[in-house]
């Protein structure tokens, strides 16, 4: 490897302590650090015809002046300089901002050359930059660094240059020659020219392209080799089920699998029978029928002598998995406990006795399954539900309490298939991305404020029907700061307006506990008809009978919540509605909206989300897991990553690559990612 890339940028001319202090702000000691300090943009100086140039896009022309310029000034150093030039046949008039020094510069006849926005409706275009004199041809992109401090973008540009021609043809190449040759990347050399001072818009593009598969590429290697130490490292157990039962069992359900329900099962089923440990991610939309999988996941592990295990964020969500599977299995045998934070102290103990002993098949609960006492005689199988909802440490907790035990992690928050093989890189994923046959889709409209009496009138003739209501808000109490209906407000109002006729009631966070499930409870039991309540309603309340559902202030939610939230109707045989009451302010939030009232589809929505977000507010800058990308973009990059995937899991199952010279760098950078130890990437 050439050693000049690993001096310090004071060997470089020019740069001096005060230079060298400005550098290290940016992270930059070396030349490597240098050389890999990428522009984010690039200054375009070709040449436009401005009959081709759409409004308000950045220009530039060579131009003849042809007027006097004029200065007008605006206050304490500002000033607005007009000068009328010939581009062509176009005369336009360009004007500077706080430049008035170029009026005795400006002579009339003179060539310049002009870049700036070009403004087609007035025919002005709003200078940034001059030079004097014809545009010389090499001069056609200029990068632009992002910096600190006193550093000016010209004396970085001749900093790189300099350190560019210092290091040379003879930089290391990363990549070994066959993915450069079947892929027609280019060189690490030309590839750095090409991001730093590209030759033309091409040269430009196909450096980037380059960069962008080596970042995923050395990602996925990561991912991968993570993956593979997992597997060689975390020895399961085989769960040996008997198939004929699980096919009588399936026969028993009083509604037919869906396809993508099918295949679910089977990649389970595949993975229970391996001796490796199970660590596969269920992701399916709201409403696709997760929990008839885990219910048959759980029986299969039963027919092989295990037990199985299920945990769920809320009581309400446990006593409603506990009921489902309760109907499904019990006939088949199957005995079922609840162990939630509710559990009576003699009930618990006898629970806890007969779960130590085997006589349990299934415990389903809350986060009290990870307590010390809860002791399994044979577990086998662990399932987590929306398992975001808890951390690390008590899904690994519960994992533990048996002798590697398979584990599956259930999500109903779509994840766009680009995130999910690069954040859950490690795990299988398998998708349930159909909906039961017969569902009706739940009808999304859109209105404004002004519109609400509209949007009550509707409600109150699903509640004539005797159906359910959802009002969601933003906020518990009033605000000063954002005017945003709250739900202490709005459920005054309603139980105001509803008086003697219909029973409305209050949920939030803030609410004790006790005081949480009373109200759920009762809302589930059909005792309460309208229920106002903040977002904590989002994840797993299954309540049949509740078809209209109004969400105000829609624009301060993300999509995904959004369509979590408007899941929570639309589980019953009637039609239901979803009303987004919003007056957006911005794009994004039109575009939000719009979005809600054209699908349905979770996973779409959510490919909508990450587009709008970024992946680092999809999931939350520090829940993520994702790196900082110098080029890659996993949202318009997703081909490459998917390239870049299946190349990974081929090298790193192929012995020439822990063994062939071409594949050292690679192997070094995954060696010090800490990877091939089973250490996490993130």
């Amino acid at each position: 490897m050439n050693h000049v890339i690993d001096e310090s940028v004071l060997n470089l001319k020019g740069i001096g302590k005060e230079t060298a202090e400005h550098l290290a702000e940016l992270g930059i000691y070396t030349i490597k650090d240098l050389i890999w300090t990428f522009p984010y943009r690039h200054e375009d100086f070709r040449l436009k015809d401005l009959a081709e140039t759409p409004h308000n896009e950045r220009v530039t022309i060579e131009a003849r002046v042809e007027s006097e310029p004029t200065v007008q000034f605006l206050g304490r150093n500002k000033s607005r300089l007009q000068v009328k030039v010939l581009a062509g046949r176009h005369l336009v008039k360009v004007v500077f901002f706080n430049q008035n020094y170029l009026r005795t510069k400006l002579t009339l006849g003179e060539i310049v050359t002009i870049s700036g926005k070009w403004d087609r409706g007035r025919q002005v275009i709003n200078g940034t930059t001059i030079k004097f004199g014809p545009k010389l041809d090499n001069a056609d992109f200029e990068p632009v660094y992002s910096l600190k401090g006193n550093l000016q973008q010209n004396k970085f540009r001749k900093i790189m240059r300099q350190a560019l021609d210092l290091v040379g043809e003879d930089l290391y190449e990363p990549l070994p020659f066959e993915l450069l040759e079947q892929y027609k990347l280019l060189s690490i050399v030309d590839a750095l020219e090409g991001v730093h001072f590209p030759k033309d818009a091409n040269h430009a593009k196909q450096a980037r392209r380059r960069f962008v598969y080596e970042e995923l590429l050395d990602f996925q290697l990561r991912i991968q080799a993570l993956r593979k130490a997992h597997r060689e490292n975390e020895k399961g157990i085989s769960i040996q089920y008997d198939l004929q039962r699980i096919r009588q069992f399936i026969s028993t359900i009083p509604f037919d699998l869906t396809n993508a329900q099918k295949r679910v099962v089977n990649e389970i089923c595949k993975d229970l029978k391996e001796p490796t440990r199970m660590n596969r991610l269920l992701q399916g939309d709201v409403g696709s029928g997760k929990t008839i999988v885990a219910a048959i996941s759980l029986y299969a592990a039963v027919t092989a002598g295990f037990q199985g295990a299920l945990m769920a964020p809320t009581e309400i969500l446990a006593e409603q998995h506990a009921h489902s599977l309760n109907s499904w299995l019990e006939p088949m045998g199957v005995n079922i406990a609840l162990l939630s934070g509710s559990t009576k102290t003699k009930e618990r103990k006898l629970l806890l006795d007969q779960l130590h002993k085997g006589e349990i098949d299934i415990l389903i609960g809350t986060h009290a399954l990870i307590q010390p006492e809860v002791v399994f005689h044979n577990l086998g199988l662990v399932i987590t539900d929306e398992q975001h909802r808890f951390g690390v440490e008590q899904r690994r907790v519960l994992r533990d309490k048996g002798v590697n035990p398979d584990v599956l992690f259930m999500t109903a928050t779509p994840i766009p298939r680009t995130l999910a093989i690069t954040a859950f890189g490690e795990m299988d994923v398998s998708i349930i991305d159909e909906l039961p046959a017969g569902r009706k889709q739940i009808e999304t409209h859109w209105l404004k404020k002004d519109q609400l009496n509209a949007v009550i009138a509707k409600m109150e003739q699903e509640l004539r029907q005797g159906r359910q209501a959802y009002v969601i808000c933003p906020l518990i109490e009033e605000s000063e700061k954002l005017d945003v209906q709250n739900a202490v407000e709005v459920y005054e109002q309603l139980d105001l307006i509803y008086k003697g006729k219909y029973k409305v009631d209050l949920m939030h966070g803030r609410l004790h506990p006790d005081d949480k499930d009373r109200v759920m409870r009762e809302f589930t039991e059909g005792k309460i008809d309208v229920l106002v309540s903040t977002t904590v309603v989002e994840v797993g309340v299954n309540v049949p009978n509740a078809s209209f559902m109004m969400i105000y202030d829609a624009d301060r939610f993300g999509l995904a919540q959004l369509h979590q939230l408007r899941g929570r109707v639309g589980r019953g045989e009637f039609q239901s509605y979803c009303v987004l009451l919003a007056d957006p302010k911005t794009d994004d939030g039109k575009e939000r909206m719009m979005s809600m009232t054209e699908t349905n589809d979770g996973f779409k929505l959510a490919e909508k989300d990450l587009e709008l977000r970024g992946p680092g507010d999809f999931f939350g800058k520090k829940q993520s897991g994702l790196p900082d990308f110098k080029m890659a973009d996993l949202v318009h990059d997703y081909r490459t990553l998917e390239v870049a995937r299946q190349d990974a899991v081929k090298l790193i199952n192929d012995d020439e690559f822990w063994k062939h010279e071409d594949y050292k760098y690679l192997r070094e950078k995954l060696e010090e990612s800490g990877a091939l130890n089973g250490d996490r990437i993130d």
